[in-house]
């Protein structure tokens, strides 16, 4: 592959990234949760299973436990999450997810489904399906850390 080649793979990627993340975004905004950022979403995926320490939310989202502080002190007193005891660290406070934060969480998984929906009606499900495939197959393990 020529580099001009790689660039333009890499400036398509980029722009369908962005895309999927503005339509992602917009489409919460729609149903009624505002007032969030898309970073905010990205913390809610690691919240969402069974909830996280600042420390472990700084570690996924690559940023210091500062800012994760200050982004959990946000989204705590917008009513997405809420602090809890650690069951099993006592010195350590769990965050985790609210009902309301949980019903962004589905409302981000409406929009995302609605975002690819339009790449269904221009390739079809078989090639949306082996893209799919293909980009799990390069896609680097671990967390997907937002661009602040």
């Amino acid at each position: 592959m020529q580099n001009s080649e790689a660039m333009g793979l890499t400036a398509a990627l980029l722009a369908v990234a962005g895309e999927l993340t503005r339509r992602i975004h917009e489409g919460v905004e729609a149903r009624g949760f505002e007032g969030l950022r898309p970073a905010h979403g990205f913390a809610f995926a690691r919240l969402a299973p069974d909830g996280a320490t600042v420390t472990d939310l700084a570690a996924h989202l690559g940023v210091t436990k500062q800012a994760a502080s200050q982004l959990v002190e946000e989204i705590v007193r917008k009513g997405y999450a809420e602090r809890r005891p650690h069951p099993d660290d006592a010195r350590a406070r769990l965050v985790v997810l609210t009902e309301r934060g949980r019903a962004c969480t589905r409302a981000a998984e409406e929009a995302a489904a609605e975002a690819v929906r339009p790449w269904v009606e221009l390739l079809g499900e078989r090639e949306i399906r082996a893209l799919s495939r293909r980009l799990f197959e390069i896609a680097p393990c671990g967390p997907i850390r937002p661009t602040w």
